[in-house]
């Protein structure tokens, strides 16, 4: 996931999950000569091995389009672009999503609540993937912090306006009792 804002900004690829990439990657490298060898002379004919390594490439694509759909449905007003991909070539010379990020624009809103709105939306995008990856739970608990100190912005503001709204009742009170009336609050 890439977060831009204005005082903060994240890179974050929300599916790399290195370990994948690396098994994927380390299968195709691993097989022998012998196995990438055409078992007859038909160039569209593959080998066992690589028939496995595309039934992997096609999960892992599936699964990237997935994830990455899942970000963009839930995110709402903070995705900034579509999701992008990076691709490996197969053994079959087609090419397969292996990572994918969608790039998340989050600034402070003009007041706290606009603020929690964001907050709460990044939430939900990052964590909308059955799944979500490291980076992804990164970028939750940047927005649960975020949501956080909207929350106290919001209670601050509460706090001052009752007590404003107490001060001026006190002073009515007095006010009022100098005129010989009592006056409750």
């Amino acid at each position: 996931m890439r977060v831009e804002g204005i005082n903060t900004t994240y890179n974050y690829t929300k599916i790399s999950k290195e370990q994948d990439n690396k098994n994927i990657n380390n299968n195709s490298n691993v097989l022998s000569n012998d196995a990438n060898k055409k078992t007859n002379n038909n160039p569209n004919e593959l080998t066992e091995a690589q028939k496995e390594q595309v039934v992997k490439l096609r999960q892992r694509d599936t699964h990237v389009r997935a994830h990455e759909a899942a970000h963009l449905a839930a995110g709402g007003s903070v995705v900034s672009g579509g999701a992008s991909y990076t691709y490996q070539k197969g053994p079959d010379g087609k090419m397969y999503a292996i990572g994918g990020e969608v790039p998340i624009h989050v600034t402070k809103g003009s007041n706290p609540k606009e603020t929690l709105s964001i907050a709460r939306q990044l939430r939900a995008a990052a964590l909308a993937p059955s799944d979500p990856s490291p980076q992804d739970l990164k970028v939750a608990a940047s927005a649960n912090m975020m949501e956080a100190k909207a929350i106290q912005e919001i209670n601050q503001e509460q706090l001052k306006a009752m007590k404003n709204k107490y001060s001026s009742n006190t002073d009515v009170n007095n006010n009022n009792s100098k005129d010989g009336l009592d006056v409750l609050g």
